[in-house]
């Protein structure tokens, strides 16, 4: 789960900000939606926010609000006389009481304490997903339980009968240029 923390509410200049916003940070007397408005964008966010589900905003340590994540957009028009490009806006949906996530963390201490990056990330066993494997178990921040990939991959050979006519069968839909890379025994290729 993608972990932001706020600052206190501070002006920003609408026509320098590429999302025209006039504020930051975090103030009491602000609505949901003007926490939203305020805080979605623009960071810099690395690879892995672009496989997360939920953004939870925190701040002074309690959870302020949680966001399902819809998309993850680069910022274009951010002005690039400031030095900290890669800037991103994450849009979704604001979370309401009833959601599992909402429900878990929402007005509860922040699961991330004491860290200086205001974004971190975090395996929330609330938003697990199922094993590619197909086994029924649930994931966080990765595809397969461990091992579970060569469950899954040795399913898909038995599919085809043995190791030597899956291995045809590669060659044949990906094509003779797919074994050109493979290093031999002696490692030449």
């Amino acid at each position: 789960m993608l972990h932001i923390t706020l600052g206190p509410t501070r002006t920003i200049d609408p026509d320098k900000d590429p999302l025209h916003r006039d504020r930051v940070g975090y103030v009491d007397t602000m609505s949901e939606l003007a926490l939203y408005d305020a805080n979605h964008g623009c960071w810099v966010l690395g690879e892995r926010a672009h496989r997360e589900q939920y953004v939870l905003f925190t701040f002074k340590g309690t959870v302020k609000q949680a966001v399902e994540i819809t998309s993850i957009e680069q910022v274009t028009n951010y002005d690039r006389s400031d030095t900290r490009d890669n800037r991103s806006v994450i849009d979704g949906t604001i979370l309401r009481p009833g959601h599992q996530v909402y429900d878990t963390y929402v007005g509860k201490p922040s699961p991330v304490q004491g860290v200086r990056n205001p974004i971190t990330y975090f395996d929330a066993p609330v938003t697990g997903r199922p094993c590619r494997c197909e086994c029924g178990q649930t994931v966080t921040g990765k595809d397969f339980l461990t091992g579970h990939d060569q469950t899954a991959l040795h399913d898909r050979v038995r599919q085809i009968g043995t190791v030597a006519e899956f291995l045809d069968w590669f060659d044949i839909v990906r094509g003779p240029q797919s074994r050109s890379n493979i290093p031999t025994s002696k490692g030449q290729p």
